[in-house]
């Protein structure tokens, strides 16, 4: 080891005298260790030993681990860690920076934790050819705006610190003055409230749930934890506990341990908290909860912004207590879409609903630098501008994220984040460095209320889309195409040119009034100008986002057989034509959906939101028309002449008939058709889920809506 004296290494003492002041203020820092890979590594092997960096990762090889206590992980593990406490994180820029791993694990340092940044010098990033780039496709650009603008913001940023090992090892250290009282991890004063905000709604009158939102490192599961004890302690029974996965909630479920007095730690799962003789708090899994039903007196519902909206519906309308809890500012996505689109069904069904949130961290002190630049660096703190009723003047044009001014970018993103609960730091990047990306923006008297985000994918020769077809290759990029020719069996799906849209954002303030189809035919123009052909989305399938793409000419070509992680929904895939080959494709498409449709939705969509299904099936093509036997069949089911079971075939043929669902009124006798003739319910199923009293009351209700049909319908 070099001497700490000399000038060659790390000033030892330094070091350890500085992270020693960080975890006395609670604060943490970003250490940027610039130019040469190995003498930066050689630095750190001299370094690290004598500072407190257990629990610590390392990103890059195994065979260059700087220390080995660190734990080597990829550095697209880093969402892994969240809910997790670092000491230290030793990030090899060299060997790639996804940006959602990196903003992630930046959330586990503890006060007094160091942030190790491996990279080129600042100047470089914008021409650094990042290996991470490889796995998102956006690698050859040549010039990368993302990695500029963070060079930027690096540079300006007062309390990060800088060195070049291999040309000053020892730059002088900052330092600070003592706090008056050294920093400990404990309970806010946020967290307590929320506390008793939550026991308050678990003990208090029915259908008046409460919505909690928090940033990371809040302490939200911590004390949604000890919520449950509290409740359990104070008479009720059963409290659930559900999520999108398990891991979303063990450090809940930890917390509920020690508050019950019981032996845990993070590791331990999910399994049963019993409090006292009776009490028991348990976690079920979404679709387990929603198909058993289990009685329960509070049901908590954690990162909800990941639940899609009509399964938070069904269990507000499910159970007399509903607690909804979600992040904000994840480094996964945001949680403020999830606030604003599930606002409008909180205030429908339970309009005495409240809202608390947790804004104090809990891990490290409220001055931290690392927090307040994590978040510049990747906009979590990214706001759409106010919107004023007086801006009428409308302006869409072409707009360039990667050149645009910080504030406009800010601007942009917030929308984006807004609108949509995966926006993530890796989304940002992709934006900015996608050399097949196209953006328009929208004004109203100068004010920016929207954003579309598009990318040109496909053009594939026809030997290779061939072998996409056949599953035997897979680009990187190309979403849309690969997946239409990958799941529908086409191969020219691959060849055709299409401009998918990536993301499409409109301010709230301002929904409604037409403006997201004017940026879509602002797109849709320039597909026409460009020679593409087609235009075409994929996005986790509700009903109203299918709407607004129907009313801007879009129509579903697939659905997919698995719900997205991301959103929780199955995801739908639309297009639109452009040229003629574009116009083919599209119907060929639609048709051959319509033919498998009925075969596929009972046995792949069963639980899928009604709407959705039913808005899909009056958008294809209508069916061959019904013969006089379907005719028969009908009147007989109309009549009460035959039963539902034999009727069933000829009214799944009469759904694809044109206008047949679209002419059907009233929520509940919509959702019914949906659940027992397109999704195959059975009649305890429908029952259970509210559908209908029984079987009888259900038969007779879609004998009447046949006969409605049959009357208003005299063109079938």
């Amino acid at each position: 080891m070099v001497d700490q004296t000399g000038l060659n290494g790390p000033d030892l003492a330094g070091w350890q005298e500085l992270q020693a002041g960080l975890r006395a203020a609670g604060h943490r820092r970003l250490v940027v260790l610039e130019g040469d890979r190995a003498a930066s590594l050689s630095w750190l092997r001299e370094l690290l030993p004598v500072l407190s960096i257990a629990p610590g990762v390392w990103t890059g090889p195994v065979e260059d681990q700087p220390e080995s206590s660190l734990i080597s992980i990829k550095p697209v593990e880093g969402r892994r860690w969240l809910g997790q406490e670092l000491a230290c994180v030793v990030w090899d820029g060299w060997r790639g920076n996804p940006p959602d791993g990196f903003a992630a694990l930046s959330g586990t340092l503890a006060a007094g934790g160091l942030f190790f940044w491996l990279m080129p010098k600042l100047e470089e990033w914008g021409d650094f050819d990042d290996p991470d780039y490889r796995r998102t496709g956006l690698d050859g650009a040549g010039r990368y705006s993302f990695a500029a603008r963070l060079a930027g913001v690096v540079a300006g940023d007062p309390d990060s610190i800088r060195i070049t090992p291999s040309v000053n090892p020892q730059p002088p250290l900052p330092t600070a003055e003592p706090p008056r009282d050294a920093f400990r991890v404990g309970a806010t004063d946020d967290q307590r409230a929320l506390v008793e905000e939550v026991v308050r709604t678990g003990l208090g009158r029915r259908r008046r749930p409460l919505v909690v939102t928090a940033d990371r490192g809040r302490g939200k599961s911590a004390a949604l934890g000890l919520s449950a004890v509290r409740l359990l302690n104070e008479g009720r029974r059963r409290v659930v506990v559900t999520a999108p996965g398990p891991d979303a909630v063990k450090t809940l479920f930890h917390h509920a341990r020690l508050a019950s007095g019981q032996a845990s730690d993070p590791d331990m799962g999910t399994g049963d908290v019993a409090v006292g003789d009776q009490g028991r708090l348990e976690f079920w899994p979404l679709d387990r909860l929603l198909a058993e039903k289990p009685e329960a007196e509070v049901i908590m519902v954690d990162e909800a912004a990941a639940v899609p909206a009509d399964l938070l519906k069904r269990i507000l309308l499910g159970w007399p207590r509903v607690i909804y809890a979600s992040t904000v500012h994840g480094y996964e996505g945001s949680g403020r879409g999830f606030a604003i689109r599930f606002r409008s069904v909180l205030d429908a069904e339970t309009p005495h609903w409240r809202n608390t949130s947790l804004t104090a961290p809990i891990r490290w002190s409220a001055s931290d630098p690392l927090e307040p630049l994590t978040r510049r660096m990747f906009l979590l703190d990214a706001q759409a501008p106010p919107v004023s009723d007086d801006d009428v003047d409308i302006a869409v044009e072409r707009w360039t994220p990667g050149t645009a001014e910080d504030s406009e970018l800010e601007e942009a993103f917030g929308l984006l984040v807004d609108a949509h609960y995966r926006t993530s730091p890796g989304d940002l990047r992709q934006w900015m460095d996608d050399p097949a990306a196209v953006s328009w923006r929208l004004t109203r008297g100068g004010v920016l209320v929207g954003v579309l985000w598009a990318t040109v994918e496909g053009g594939l020769d026809s030997e290779l889309a061939e072998q996409v077809m056949l599953g035997k290759r897979r680009l990187r990029g190309h979403l849309l195409p690969q997946s239409l020719a990958t799941h529908s069996g086409f191969a020219e799906a691959a060849c055709q040119r299409l401009l998918r849209i990536v993301r499409i954002a409109v301010s709230a303030e301002v929904r409604g009034e037409g403006l997201g189809q004017t940026l879509v035919a602002a797109a849709n123009d320039y597909a026409c100008k460009q020679g593409l052909d087609g235009i075409g989305t994929s996005f986790g399938g509700n009903a109203g986002l299918l709407s607004f793409w129907q009313r801007c000419g879009l129509e579903p070509v697939r659905l997919g057989l698995k719900r997205e992680a991301s959103s929780g929904e199955y995801p739908l895939q639309l297009l639109a034509g452009v040229s003629a080959q574009g116009k083919a494709l599209t119907d060929h498409l639609r048709g051959r959906l319509t033919e498998h449709w009925l075969t596929l939705v009972p046995r792949n969509w069963i639980d899928a939101e009604p709407e959705l299904i039913l808005r899909i099936t009056c958008g294809l093509p209508a069916d061959r028309p019904l013969n006089e036997d379907d005719f028969r069949d009908l009147h007989s089911f109309a009549h009460g002449y035959r039963g539902f079971d034999l009727a069933l075939p000829v009214l799944r043929r009469l759904s694809l008939q044109a206008g047949v669902v679209n002419g059907m009124a009233g929520e509940r006798s919509r959702s019914l058709w949906a659940r027992a003739v397109l999704q195959g319910w059975s009649w305890p199923e429908l029952q259970a889920n509210g559908e209908c009293v029984g079987r009888e009351a259900g038969e007779a209700e879609l004998r009447s809506l046949v006969g409605d049909i049959l009357q208003n319908r005299p063109d079938l």
